[in-house]
């Protein structure tokens, strides 16, 4: 997966198919020199983190009239009101329910 130059003119050879062959060719767009591809791999995207890594809760949570609220006590400002939603970072994961404090200055979330 490393960049392949022409043999004729050195530049840059760019993936093409060879839809007749049903094969993976290197083409030259300067010259048109094609030479067969050793590795049928042109891509490859390695994911690092995992998507729980990845969840945000925006700070307007706590106002938003339409997420239900419940009696849940903060652990950093002693709140007793919150709203939850459930969310799935995974498909194979169960649900994970998410709470979000409702005090005005506080916004510490927290999940079950």
């Amino acid at each position: 997966m490393s960049m392949v130059f022409c043999r004729e003119c050195n530049n840059m050879l760019y993936p093409k198919e060879d839809r007749v062959n049903r094969k993976l060719l290197y083409a030259c767009r300067n010259c048109g020199h094609q030479e067969g591809a050793e590795n049928p791999c042109i891509y490859r995207n390695e994911v690092l983190r995992t998507t729980e890594d990845k969840t945000v809760v925006v700070h307007d949570v706590a106002t938003d009239p339409t997420l239900p609220r419940a009696a849940a006590r903060c652990q950093k400002c002693g709140h007793k009101e919150a709203v939850y939603f459930q969310s799935s970072t995974r498909k194979d994961q169960a649900m994970t329910l998410y709470f979000v404090c409702c005090a005005p200055n506080c916004g510490h979330r927290w999940k079950e």
